[in-house]
Protein backbone atom coordinates (compact mmCIF):
# COMPACT_ATOMS: atom_id res chain seq x y z
CA UNK A 1 0.00 0.00 0.00
CA UNK A 2 2.99 1.92 0.87
CA UNK A 3 3.88 2.42 -3.13
CA UNK A 4 0.51 3.68 -4.21
CA UNK A 5 0.15 5.88 -1.78
CA UNK A 6 3.65 7.38 -3.07
CA UNK A 7 1.81 7.16 -6.64
CA UNK A 8 -1.81 8.99 -5.60
CA UNK A 9 0.35 11.84 -3.84
CA UNK A 10 2.76 12.04 -6.39
CA UNK A 11 -0.01 12.24 -9.21
CA UNK A 12 -1.59 15.04 -7.07
CA UNK A 13 1.31 17.22 -6.60
CA UNK A 14 1.79 17.07 -10.69
CA UNK A 15 -1.60 18.29 -11.09
CA UNK A 16 -2.79 15.27 -13.03
CA UNK A 17 -5.54 14.86 -10.99
CA UNK A 18 -7.75 17.97 -10.60
CA UNK A 19 -10.71 19.58 -11.09
CA UNK A 20 -10.68 19.07 -14.39
CA UNK A 21 -9.04 15.32 -15.08
CA UNK A 22 -11.22 13.95 -12.25
CA UNK A 23 -10.83 10.34 -13.20
CA UNK A 24 -7.33 8.39 -13.96
CA UNK A 25 -6.16 4.76 -14.63
CA UNK A 26 -2.47 4.46 -14.02
CA UNK A 27 -0.43 1.38 -14.57
CA UNK A 28 2.47 0.45 -12.41
CA UNK A 29 5.34 -0.79 -15.39
CA UNK A 30 7.59 -2.00 -12.77
CA UNK A 31 5.20 -3.93 -11.17
CA UNK A 32 4.20 -4.98 -14.80
CA UNK A 33 7.50 -6.01 -15.85
CA UNK A 34 7.99 -8.61 -12.51
CA UNK A 35 4.72 -9.89 -13.24
CA UNK A 36 5.86 -10.97 -16.29
CA UNK A 37 9.18 -12.24 -14.78
CA UNK A 38 6.93 -14.39 -12.58
CA UNK A 39 5.02 -15.62 -15.44
CA UNK A 40 8.40 -17.06 -16.80
CA UNK A 41 9.96 -17.66 -13.85
CA UNK A 42 6.84 -20.37 -12.90
CA UNK A 43 7.51 -22.41 -16.08
CA UNK A 44 10.37 -24.61 -18.33
CA UNK A 45 11.80 -22.99 -21.42
CA UNK A 46 9.16 -24.86 -23.77
CA UNK A 47 6.41 -21.91 -22.40
CA UNK A 48 6.14 -18.96 -24.08
CA UNK A 49 3.54 -16.16 -22.77
CA UNK A 50 1.04 -14.13 -24.90
CA UNK A 51 -0.75 -11.76 -23.60
CA UNK A 52 -4.87 -11.00 -24.36
CA UNK A 53 -4.70 -8.15 -26.09
CA UNK A 54 -8.74 -7.35 -25.23
CA UNK A 55 -7.34 -7.23 -20.77
CA UNK A 56 -4.99 -3.91 -21.55
CA UNK A 57 -5.72 -2.42 -25.30
CA UNK A 58 -3.52 0.33 -24.70
CA UNK A 59 -0.33 0.66 -27.39
CA UNK A 60 1.67 1.58 -24.70
CA UNK A 61 1.25 -1.17 -22.44
CA UNK A 62 1.35 -3.77 -25.35
CA UNK A 63 4.51 -2.56 -26.14
CA UNK A 64 6.28 -2.57 -22.54
CA UNK A 65 4.84 -6.10 -22.79
CA UNK A 66 6.70 -6.87 -25.70
CA UNK A 67 9.79 -5.74 -24.30
CA UNK A 68 9.19 -7.69 -21.36
CA UNK A 69 9.33 -10.48 -23.81
CA UNK A 70 5.32 -11.45 -24.36
CA UNK A 71 3.67 -12.16 -27.59
CA UNK A 72 0.01 -10.96 -28.20
CA UNK A 73 -3.07 -12.50 -28.39
CA UNK A 74 -5.79 -11.21 -30.22
CA UNK A 75 -9.59 -11.80 -30.57
CA UNK A 76 -10.61 -8.55 -33.42
CA UNK A 77 -9.34 -6.79 -36.40
CA UNK A 78 -9.38 -3.88 -34.22
CA UNK A 79 -6.69 -5.93 -31.34
CA UNK A 80 -4.46 -6.96 -34.50
CA UNK A 81 -3.84 -3.54 -35.62
CA UNK A 82 -3.14 -2.32 -32.07
CA UNK A 83 -0.68 -5.55 -31.14
CA UNK A 84 0.86 -4.40 -34.81
CA UNK A 85 0.98 -1.35 -33.56
CA UNK A 86 2.75 -1.92 -30.30
CA UNK A 87 5.67 -3.16 -32.39
CA UNK A 88 4.67 -7.27 -32.74
CA UNK A 89 5.62 -9.42 -35.45
CA UNK A 90 3.32 -11.67 -36.82
CA UNK A 91 5.33 -14.72 -35.61
CA UNK A 92 4.40 -13.67 -32.48
CA UNK A 93 0.89 -13.05 -32.72
CA UNK A 94 -2.17 -15.26 -32.60
CA UNK A 95 -5.34 -14.75 -33.46
CA UNK A 96 -8.13 -16.22 -31.71
CA UNK A 97 -12.42 -15.16 -32.19
CA UNK A 98 -15.50 -17.54 -33.07
CA UNK A 99 -16.24 -14.55 -35.63
CA UNK A 100 -13.44 -14.67 -37.82
CA UNK A 101 -14.48 -13.66 -41.48
CA UNK A 102 -12.83 -14.88 -44.47
CA UNK A 103 -10.72 -11.67 -44.56
CA UNK A 104 -9.49 -11.72 -40.99
CA UNK A 105 -8.62 -15.81 -42.00
CA UNK A 106 -6.60 -14.56 -45.24
CA UNK A 107 -5.28 -11.80 -43.40
CA UNK A 108 -3.51 -13.94 -41.07
CA UNK A 109 -2.62 -17.02 -43.07
CA UNK A 110 -1.25 -14.92 -46.00
CA UNK A 111 0.87 -13.45 -42.90
CA UNK A 112 1.70 -15.64 -41.14
CA UNK A 113 -0.22 -14.98 -37.95
CA UNK A 114 -0.98 -18.05 -36.39
CA UNK A 115 -4.47 -18.59 -35.50
CA UNK A 116 -7.00 -21.10 -33.50
CA UNK A 117 -10.40 -23.15 -35.64
CA UNK A 118 -13.55 -22.47 -33.96
CA UNK A 119 -15.91 -24.92 -35.77
CA UNK A 120 -15.95 -27.10 -39.09
CA UNK A 121 -17.49 -24.18 -41.34
CA UNK A 122 -14.42 -22.09 -40.43
CA UNK A 123 -12.17 -25.17 -41.20
CA UNK A 124 -13.67 -25.21 -44.71
CA UNK A 125 -12.87 -21.61 -45.48
CA UNK A 126 -9.28 -22.39 -44.26
CA UNK A 127 -9.02 -25.08 -46.85
CA UNK A 128 -10.11 -23.10 -49.70
CA UNK A 129 -7.21 -20.14 -48.24
CA UNK A 130 -4.54 -23.39 -48.15
CA UNK A 131 -4.76 -23.63 -51.31
CA UNK A 132 -4.20 -20.59 -52.13
CA UNK A 133 -1.11 -20.24 -49.45
CA UNK A 134 0.24 -23.14 -49.38
CA UNK A 135 3.45 -22.49 -48.02
CA UNK A 136 1.99 -19.97 -45.02
CA UNK A 137 3.92 -20.28 -41.83
CA UNK A 138 0.69 -20.00 -39.53
CA UNK A 139 0.62 -22.23 -36.70
CA UNK A 140 -3.19 -23.64 -37.17
CA UNK A 141 -5.36 -25.75 -34.89
CA UNK A 142 -8.26 -26.27 -33.15
CA UNK A 143 -10.04 -24.59 -30.51
CA UNK A 144 -11.38 -27.78 -28.21
CA UNK A 145 -14.19 -27.32 -25.82
CA UNK A 146 -13.78 -30.10 -23.80
CA UNK A 147 -17.03 -29.74 -22.14
CA UNK A 148 -15.99 -30.32 -18.13
CA UNK A 149 -18.26 -28.22 -16.81
CA UNK A 150 -18.06 -24.14 -16.11
CA UNK A 151 -16.75 -22.23 -12.27
CA UNK A 152 -18.28 -20.19 -10.27
CA UNK A 153 -19.01 -17.28 -12.95
CA UNK A 154 -21.47 -18.79 -15.29
CA UNK A 155 -20.91 -15.89 -17.78
CA UNK A 156 -16.93 -16.14 -18.32
CA UNK A 157 -16.91 -20.00 -17.53
CA UNK A 158 -15.87 -21.61 -21.55
CA UNK A 159 -15.74 -25.41 -20.86
CA UNK A 160 -19.68 -25.97 -20.21
CA UNK A 161 -21.81 -28.57 -22.37
CA UNK A 162 -22.94 -25.77 -24.49
CA UNK A 163 -20.41 -23.09 -24.61
CA UNK A 164 -20.38 -21.10 -27.88
CA UNK A 165 -16.42 -21.65 -28.03
CA UNK A 166 -14.70 -24.41 -29.72
CA UNK A 167 -15.39 -27.89 -31.12
CA UNK A 168 -17.67 -29.58 -28.21
CA UNK A 169 -15.12 -32.32 -28.03
CA UNK A 170 -17.94 -35.14 -26.15
CA UNK A 171 -20.80 -34.59 -28.73
CA UNK A 172 -21.63 -37.66 -30.54
CA UNK A 173 -18.50 -38.92 -32.52
CA UNK A 174 -17.04 -35.53 -32.68
CA UNK A 175 -13.94 -36.79 -31.43
CA UNK A 176 -12.98 -39.17 -33.61
CA UNK A 177 -14.03 -36.69 -36.52
CA UNK A 178 -11.70 -34.46 -35.39
CA UNK A 179 -8.85 -37.02 -35.09
CA UNK A 180 -9.95 -37.67 -38.80
CA UNK A 181 -10.01 -34.40 -39.67
CA UNK A 182 -6.17 -34.09 -38.31
CA UNK A 183 -4.87 -37.23 -40.52
CA UNK A 184 -6.39 -35.65 -43.70
CA UNK A 185 -4.47 -32.30 -42.88
CA UNK A 186 -0.73 -32.41 -42.15
CA UNK A 187 -1.06 -28.29 -41.78
CA UNK A 188 -2.82 -28.89 -38.48
CA UNK A 189 -0.07 -28.77 -36.01
CA UNK A 190 -1.76 -27.20 -32.81
CA UNK A 191 -4.48 -27.90 -30.15
CA UNK A 192 -6.44 -25.21 -27.98
CA UNK A 193 -8.25 -24.80 -25.35
CA UNK A 194 -8.88 -22.30 -22.90
CA UNK A 195 -10.89 -23.72 -19.82
CA UNK A 196 -10.78 -21.23 -17.50
CA UNK A 197 -11.62 -17.92 -16.37
CA UNK A 198 -12.29 -15.37 -13.45
CA UNK A 199 -14.06 -18.17 -10.81
CA UNK A 200 -12.66 -21.49 -12.40
CA UNK A 201 -10.45 -23.29 -10.02
CA UNK A 202 -7.02 -24.72 -10.73
CA UNK A 203 -8.11 -28.28 -11.17
CA UNK A 204 -10.52 -27.58 -13.52
CA UNK A 205 -8.38 -25.36 -16.12
CA UNK A 206 -5.79 -28.21 -15.83
CA UNK A 207 -8.29 -31.19 -16.45
CA UNK A 208 -9.14 -29.53 -19.79
CA UNK A 209 -5.48 -28.95 -20.66
CA UNK A 210 -5.41 -32.44 -19.92
CA UNK A 211 -7.73 -33.38 -22.50
CA UNK A 212 -5.98 -31.32 -25.41
CA UNK A 213 -2.52 -33.34 -24.20
CA UNK A 214 -4.31 -36.82 -23.95
CA UNK A 215 -6.08 -36.02 -27.44
CA UNK A 216 -2.61 -34.84 -29.03
CA UNK A 217 -1.41 -37.80 -27.92
CA UNK A 218 -3.64 -39.93 -29.29
CA UNK A 219 -3.67 -37.97 -32.88
CA UNK A 220 0.33 -38.29 -32.70
CA UNK A 221 0.16 -41.92 -32.57
CA UNK A 222 -2.50 -42.22 -35.43
CA UNK A 223 -0.70 -40.37 -38.05
CA UNK A 224 2.12 -42.08 -37.18
CA UNK A 225 4.70 -39.02 -36.29
CA UNK A 226 4.66 -36.11 -34.14
CA UNK A 227 2.13 -33.56 -36.61
CA UNK A 228 1.02 -31.54 -33.36
CA UNK A 229 4.07 -29.75 -32.17
CA UNK A 230 2.04 -27.10 -30.22
CA UNK A 231 -0.76 -27.05 -27.31
CA UNK A 232 -2.37 -23.47 -26.32
CA UNK A 233 -3.76 -23.80 -23.11
CA UNK A 234 -5.26 -20.65 -23.09
CA UNK A 235 -5.21 -17.53 -19.70
CA UNK A 236 -8.01 -17.39 -17.67
CA UNK A 237 -5.47 -17.80 -14.22
CA UNK A 238 -8.00 -16.38 -11.72
CA UNK A 239 -6.67 -13.01 -9.76
CA UNK A 240 -7.66 -12.35 -5.99
CA UNK A 241 -9.41 -9.43 -6.00
CA UNK A 242 -10.10 -9.10 -1.91
CA UNK A 243 -6.61 -8.22 -1.12
CA UNK A 244 -2.94 -7.26 -2.24
CA UNK A 245 -2.15 -10.89 -2.20
CA UNK A 246 -1.16 -12.42 -5.52
CA UNK A 247 -3.09 -15.91 -5.23
CA UNK A 248 -3.35 -18.26 -6.91
CA UNK A 249 0.18 -17.44 -8.36
CA UNK A 250 2.07 -18.03 -11.58
CA UNK A 251 3.86 -21.00 -9.92
CA UNK A 252 0.94 -22.23 -7.76
CA UNK A 253 -0.65 -22.77 -11.56
CA UNK A 254 2.54 -24.47 -12.70
CA UNK A 255 2.73 -26.83 -9.66
CA UNK A 256 -0.89 -28.14 -10.45
CA UNK A 257 -0.03 -28.44 -14.12
CA UNK A 258 2.61 -30.52 -13.30
CA UNK A 259 0.97 -32.65 -11.10
CA UNK A 260 -1.92 -33.44 -13.40
CA UNK A 261 -0.47 -32.75 -17.22
CA UNK A 262 3.43 -33.83 -16.62
CA UNK A 263 4.02 -34.38 -19.96
CA UNK A 264 3.49 -30.50 -20.49
CA UNK A 265 6.98 -30.16 -18.91
CA UNK A 266 9.04 -32.81 -21.12
CA UNK A 267 9.80 -30.05 -23.86
CA UNK A 268 7.86 -32.31 -26.30
CA UNK A 269 5.60 -29.46 -27.59
CA UNK A 270 5.82 -26.25 -27.37
CA UNK A 271 3.14 -24.85 -24.86
CA UNK A 272 1.72 -21.33 -25.14
CA UNK A 273 -0.75 -19.30 -22.57
CA UNK A 274 -2.52 -16.42 -22.96
CA UNK A 275 -2.90 -14.32 -19.98
CA UNK A 276 -4.88 -11.81 -19.86
CA UNK A 277 -5.94 -10.60 -16.38
CA UNK A 278 -3.18 -11.93 -14.21
CA UNK A 279 -0.81 -9.77 -16.10
CA UNK A 280 -1.96 -6.82 -15.76
CA UNK A 281 -5.27 -6.71 -13.15
CA UNK A 282 -2.73 -6.47 -10.20
CA UNK A 283 -0.87 -4.07 -11.63
CA UNK A 284 -3.33 -0.80 -12.51
CA UNK A 285 -5.47 1.22 -10.25
CA UNK A 286 -8.06 3.65 -11.04
CA UNK A 287 -7.89 7.11 -8.95
CA UNK A 288 -11.27 9.45 -9.10
CA UNK A 289 -11.56 12.35 -7.19
CA UNK A 290 -15.11 12.44 -4.84
CA UNK A 291 -17.17 15.75 -5.94
CA UNK A 292 -20.36 15.21 -3.61
CA UNK A 293 -21.27 13.34 -0.66
CA UNK A 294 -24.85 13.28 0.88
CA UNK A 295 -26.42 10.66 3.09
CA UNK A 296 -30.07 8.69 1.89
CA UNK A 297 -31.91 6.15 3.87
CA UNK A 298 -29.44 5.80 6.32
CA UNK A 299 -26.57 5.23 3.67
CA UNK A 300 -23.04 7.90 2.81
CA UNK A 301 -23.21 8.30 -0.67
CA UNK A 302 -19.96 9.62 -2.11
CA UNK A 303 -20.09 10.27 -5.89
CA UNK A 304 -17.38 10.50 -8.53
CA UNK A 305 -16.47 10.59 -11.68
CA UNK A 306 -15.44 6.30 -12.00
CA UNK A 307 -18.98 4.62 -12.50
CA UNK A 308 -20.34 2.12 -14.54
CA UNK A 309 -18.55 3.67 -17.97
CA UNK A 310 -15.17 2.27 -16.54
CA UNK A 311 -16.23 -0.37 -14.11
CA UNK A 312 -18.42 -2.11 -16.34
CA UNK A 313 -18.53 -5.27 -15.41
CA UNK A 314 -18.49 -4.60 -11.30
CA UNK A 315 -21.63 -2.02 -12.23
CA UNK A 316 -23.73 -4.64 -13.86
CA UNK A 317 -22.54 -7.70 -11.87
CA UNK A 318 -21.73 -6.47 -8.49
CA UNK A 319 -21.51 -9.91 -7.01
CA UNK A 320 -18.81 -11.50 -9.71
CA UNK A 321 -17.11 -8.52 -10.02
CA UNK A 322 -16.65 -6.84 -6.49
CA UNK A 323 -13.91 -3.69 -6.49
CA UNK A 324 -11.69 -2.87 -3.51
CA UNK A 325 -11.63 0.87 -3.12
CA UNK A 326 -9.40 3.00 -0.56
CA UNK A 327 -10.08 6.38 0.63
CA UNK A 328 -7.15 9.16 0.19
CA UNK A 329 -7.43 12.88 1.59
CA UNK A 330 -6.98 16.26 -0.63
CA UNK A 331 -3.18 15.44 0.43
CA UNK A 332 -3.13 12.08 -1.01
CA UNK A 333 -2.87 10.13 2.69
CA UNK A 334 -4.83 6.99 3.15
CA UNK A 335 -8.13 7.69 5.49
CA UNK A 336 -8.04 5.42 8.19
CA UNK A 337 -10.51 4.31 11.25
CA UNK A 338 -7.75 6.26 13.33
CA UNK A 339 -8.40 9.70 11.02
CA UNK A 340 -11.87 9.14 10.25
CA UNK A 341 -14.91 7.73 11.74
CA UNK A 342 -15.93 4.31 9.71
CA UNK A 343 -19.36 4.22 8.15
CA UNK A 344 -21.83 2.63 5.48
CA UNK A 345 -20.83 3.73 2.40
CA UNK A 346 -21.99 3.36 -1.40
CA UNK A 347 -19.22 4.71 -3.68
CA UNK A 348 -21.33 5.95 -6.58
CA UNK A 349 -20.42 7.30 -10.34
CA UNK A 350 -21.72 9.73 -12.62
CA UNK A 351 -23.82 7.44 -14.46
CA UNK A 352 -27.43 8.23 -14.58
CA UNK A 353 -28.69 4.54 -13.23
CA UNK A 354 -29.21 4.04 -10.34
CA UNK A 355 -26.68 0.57 -10.51
CA UNK A 356 -23.86 2.90 -10.96
CA UNK A 357 -22.31 1.77 -7.87
CA UNK A 358 -18.58 1.00 -7.37
CA UNK A 359 -19.24 -0.76 -4.18
CA UNK A 360 -22.32 -0.70 -2.07
CA UNK A 361 -22.65 -0.45 2.22
CA UNK A 362 -19.27 -1.17 2.52
CA UNK A 363 -17.71 -0.18 5.82
CA UNK A 364 -15.43 2.99 4.66
CA UNK A 365 -13.81 6.25 6.23
CA UNK A 366 -16.35 9.12 5.61
CA UNK A 367 -14.95 10.04 2.18
CA UNK A 368 -15.92 14.10 2.04
CA UNK A 369 -16.02 16.38 -1.59
CA UNK A 370 -12.38 16.34 -2.59
CA UNK A 371 -11.24 13.53 -1.32
CA UNK A 372 -9.51 10.34 -3.42
CA UNK A 373 -10.87 7.02 -3.93
CA UNK A 374 -8.55 4.18 -5.62
CA UNK A 375 -9.86 1.09 -7.36
CA UNK A 376 -7.20 -1.22 -6.80
CA UNK A 377 -6.64 -4.65 -9.60
CA UNK A 378 -7.83 -2.65 -12.68
CA UNK A 379 -5.07 -2.79 -14.93
CA UNK A 380 -7.44 -5.31 -16.82
CA UNK A 381 -10.74 -4.97 -18.22
CA UNK A 382 -11.79 -1.57 -16.65
CA UNK A 383 -9.85 1.73 -18.12
CA UNK A 384 -8.59 0.65 -21.25
CA UNK A 385 -12.32 -0.60 -22.15
CA UNK A 386 -14.89 1.76 -22.00
CA UNK A 387 -18.41 1.82 -23.84
CA UNK A 388 -17.13 4.78 -25.81
CA UNK A 389 -14.12 6.62 -25.21
CA UNK A 390 -15.46 9.65 -27.13
CA UNK A 391 -18.04 9.70 -23.63
CA UNK A 392 -15.36 10.13 -21.17
CA UNK A 393 -13.72 13.32 -21.76
CA UNK A 394 -12.27 13.39 -18.21
CA UNK A 395 -10.53 9.99 -17.84
CA UNK A 396 -6.61 10.22 -18.99
CA UNK A 397 -4.77 7.03 -18.43
CA UNK A 398 -1.08 7.29 -17.30
CA UNK A 399 2.04 4.91 -16.66
CA UNK A 400 4.37 4.66 -13.57
CA UNK A 401 7.89 3.96 -12.55
CA UNK A 402 10.94 4.44 -10.69
CA UNK A 403 10.79 4.00 -6.56
CA UNK A 404 10.21 5.88 -3.36
CA UNK A 405 10.43 9.56 -4.18
CA UNK A 406 11.91 9.17 -7.85
CA UNK A 407 8.32 8.21 -9.24
CA UNK A 408 7.85 9.11 -13.06
CA UNK A 409 4.47 9.53 -14.26
CA UNK A 410 3.72 9.75 -17.86
CA UNK A 411 0.79 10.42 -19.83
CA UNK A 412 -0.35 7.17 -22.38
CA UNK A 413 -3.68 8.39 -22.91
CA UNK A 414 -4.66 12.16 -23.36
CA UNK A 415 -8.61 13.58 -21.94
CA UNK A 416 -10.47 15.77 -23.76
CA UNK A 417 -11.11 18.68 -21.04
CA UNK A 418 -14.84 19.76 -21.18
CA UNK A 419 -13.44 22.95 -23.71
CA UNK A 420 -11.98 20.41 -25.88
CA UNK A 421 -15.45 18.56 -25.87
CA UNK A 422 -18.00 21.91 -26.82
CA UNK A 423 -15.10 22.86 -29.41
CA UNK A 424 -16.12 19.42 -31.24
CA UNK A 425 -19.60 20.17 -30.67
Amino acid sequence: MIRKQQIIQTAIKANIIDSNLSAIGIMDFDGLQKTVSDAYAAFPNNFFHTFAVKANALVEVLSALRKYGMGAEVASPGELLLAKNAGYDNESIIFDSPAKTLNDLRTCIENDISLNIDNLQELARIDQLMQEFPNTKSVIGFRINPQIGGGAISSTSTATATSKFGYPLADGNNKQELINIYQQRPWLTSLHTHTGSQGCALELMAKGIGVITELAEEINNQVGQQQIKRLDIGGGLPVNFSSEEVKPSFADYAQVLKENVPLLFTDKYQVKTEFGRAIAAKNGVIITRVEYTKNSGGRHIATTHAGAQIFTRTAFLPKSWPIRVTGYNAKGIEKTAETDEIIATDVAGPCCFAGDLICVDQQLPKLNPNDYVMAHDTGGYYFSNHFDYNSLPRVGVFSVTGKDDNLNISCIRKADSFEDVASKM
